[in-house]
């Protein structure tokens, strides 16, 4: 016992005493090998003196890693990134799938939603909004004939009747062509004139005494016929005599029934022909002045409906073209709102059926502006942009439809383009 007392004493000083030993070198440690692990460490044989002090050297001295751990951990954390990465990827694309089938049919996210919680189907029923636009009618005024803008009578915003004026235009031109017309129609009146009138009555005159002189001349004639012919008979003239006064007869009688066809025609005046070509010729230049006429009434550009003037295109002095429009007109009284609407919910929507919506422009926080709608158009949008397939429990494709109501009572603070809210329930029956 005192040997063994006296010799950790010893130790103990010696511990004290002595500097620390060398830590071993990382890279000239080598790992120790299975079978040297079954040979000595794991077995229970009793180890020897020296064998004991080695293994006390080797807990003394610090045990590191014959490789570094910082690749591992890099490599760990890389695996872990790229683990979240692919799962924010699979959620956004969960996500646009839910958005694609639920974005036209709020009801169906609803159900979804309150499946898992147990809901009855009393409480899973809600209220569905839609949202249409007002529409107005638009009329836009142009000219027919070109010109310069003289004058704007009117400004934006102005209430305007049926038969107002609205611009007035300064073309030359038409002035030129109103007198040409004018001009033209009193050089055909005066031959419709002549031709109704027939000559002037010196022409009739003048017709008469030819006649008549013929007339004498064929008297005269044939009484010298007559005696040449009775002296011929008893021979006393010869038939050379008696042929001349014969031809000389025949001629002035001739002569005389062509001066009293010409005196007759005095009378009677110019043919119906003549006198219906005579009024067409008429009738012709009469169109040209009217015509005319209607383009200087068109250059003074007058409204052809009652109501607001919506936008003035032109300004004063510029010289437009046949057809360009100069301002837009708008209808109050002819308003309609139109409404996108899914034919899961068309049969709340049915012709000549009523709903109320509301109009945010026209409301006040403590007052909303509504309206009584009454459905008078129903049709079916472009397939392209309506058919939505569909994967519910309802088994068939969604397809949109454009509806249009009319206010009952027409609002002149409307405009086109306001938003209305309507609101649904899709469980209730129209």
């Amino acid at each position: 016992m005192r040997d063994h007392a006296t010799d950790s004493d010893d130790l103990t000083k010696a511990e004290k005493t002595s500097e620390p030993l060398p830590k071993a070198d990382a890279q000239n440690v080598e790992p120790l090998k299975n079978d040297e692990l079954d040979d000595g460490l794991l077995t229970n044989d009793p180890l020897s003196n020296e064998d004991d002090e080695n293994l006390q050297s080797a807990f003394d001295e610090p045990i590191t890693t014959p490789y570094p751990r910082t690749s591992e951990k890099k490599q760990k954390n890389k695996a872990r990134l790229k683990n979240i990465i692919m799962a924010l990827i699979l959620l956004l694309i969960l996500g646009i799938v839910a958005y694609g089938l639920f974005k036209d049919d709020p009801a169906i996210l609803s159900k979804t939603l309150t499946k898992p919680f147990g809901k009855s189907n009393h409480q899973s029923s809600q209220t569905i909004t839609l949202q249409g636009q007002m529409q107005l009618q638009q009329t836009s005024i142009a000219a027919k004939v070109p010109g310069r803008i003289a004058q704007i009578l009117v400004t934006e915003g102005d209430m305007v009747k049926k038969g107002q004026q609205l611009i007035e235009m300064d073309s030359p031109e038409i002035n030129a062509k109103i007198s040409q017309a004018e001009a033209g129609k009193k050089a055909a009146q005066s031959q419709l004139d002549k031709a109704n009138n027939g000559a002037r009555p010196q022409e009739i005159a003048q017709a008469k005494a030819a006649w008549l002189a013929h007339k004498a001349a064929s008297d005269l004639a044939a009484n010298t016929y007559e005696r040449i012919n009775r002296l011929y008979e008893e021979g006393l003239m010869a038939r050379q005599k008696r042929d001349e006064a014969y031809a000389q007869f025949i001629a002035n009688q001739e002569q005389t029934e062509a001066a009293r066809l010409q005196y007759e025609l005095a009378q009677e005046g110019a043919r119906s022909e003549d006198k219906d070509a005579a009024s067409a010729q008429v009738a012709q230049v009469e169109g040209k002045l009217a015509e005319a006429m209607a383009a200087k009434e068109e250059a003074n550009l007058k409204s052809p409906i009652s109501g607001l003037v919506d936008t003035v295109i032109v300004n004063p002095g510029e010289v437009i073209g046949e057809g360009v429009p100069l301002l837009t007109l708008v209808d109050t009284d002819n308003q309609w709102l139109v409404l996108s609407v899914t034919e899961r919910y068309l049969s709340q929507f049915a012709i000549n059926q009523q709903f109320v919506g509301t109009i945010p422009a026209l409301s006040t926080p403590d007052k909303p502006f509504t309206k009584t709608f009454t459905v008078f158009a129903s049709s079916a949008l472009a397939d392209f942009a309506t058919w939505r397939p569909t994967n519910n429990d309802d088994g068939f494709d969604v397809r949109t439809f454009e509806i249009k109501a009319r206010p009952t009572e027409p609002d002149a603070r409307i405009r086109s383009g306001m938003s209305v809210v309507v609101t649904i329930t899709p469980n209730k029956a129209p």
